[in-house]
């Protein structure tokens, strides 16, 4: 089966045209203020406007109120939520939208547990655990971790052109998540290293 890719953290235009031009499956748009990735309602619609059909369009939350949520859905064309901090499945399951939990992966992770709870869940987003940082943390993590679950699994964490091969052979995910790893700043994508990351990844 072909490994799927998101690209996250989309701040231009461009970046987004070009991921879609290259092969991305999914953008991902981050609505974290705390984020150097975060953008606007506005920003998103431009971004968004001419993309692909087949480009899946996620945005990122990080606990937020339902009523940012609400507002993001009414201003922008949106087919995924990714749901990135503590929220419970009452709370991701109630926009009618399919959603992505991500989960942060350390020593005694339940895996199972989590897949349970979540089973709503369209897929879980395993991320590196790191002490108040919700995700973007550009370290991965121990993928022996993982095991097999009875969800669609998406690999993010650290993920760039020199390692994403053998994440995949090892973990053999449902889809790859990358956002710094194809970065020559924060939020500004790299179309060279987009290339090289969707070339590995076919490769594999």
């Amino acid at each position: 089966m072909r490994t799927r890719v998101k690209i996250c953290g989309i701040t231009r235009q461009q970046d987004a045209d070009f991921a879609a031009e290259s092969g991305a499956d999914a953008i991902g748009l981050v609505f974290y203020p705390p984020s150097p990735r975060a953008i606007s309602f506005a920003q998103a619609k431009v971004i968004t406007a001419d993309l692909s059909p087949f480009v899946s369009k996620v945005a990122l939350f990080v606990d937020p109120e339902k009523d940012l949520v609400s507002r993001c859905l009414d201003d922008v064309s949106v087919d995924i939520i990714q749901f990135h901090g503590n929220e419970t499945p009452e709370f991701c399951q109630q926009f009618d939208l399919p959603y992505l939990k991500a989960i942060r992966m350390s020593e005694g992770t339940d895996l199972s547990e989590i897949a349970a709870r979540y089973s709503s869940a369209s897929a879980l987003l395993l991320d590196t655990y790191q002490p108040g940082i919700p995700g973007g943390t550009g370290k991965t993590f121990d993928w022996s971790l993982i095991g097999r679950i009875n969800k669609p699994i998406i690999l993010a964490g650290g993920l760039d052109v020199t390692n994403v091969r053998e994440a995949i052979h090892q973990v053999q995910p449902y889809a790859v998540d990358v956002s710094g790893g194809v970065e020559s700043d924060k939020g500004i994508k790299s179309h060279e290293k987009i290339s090289t990351f969707m070339r590995e990844v076919a490769n594999a």
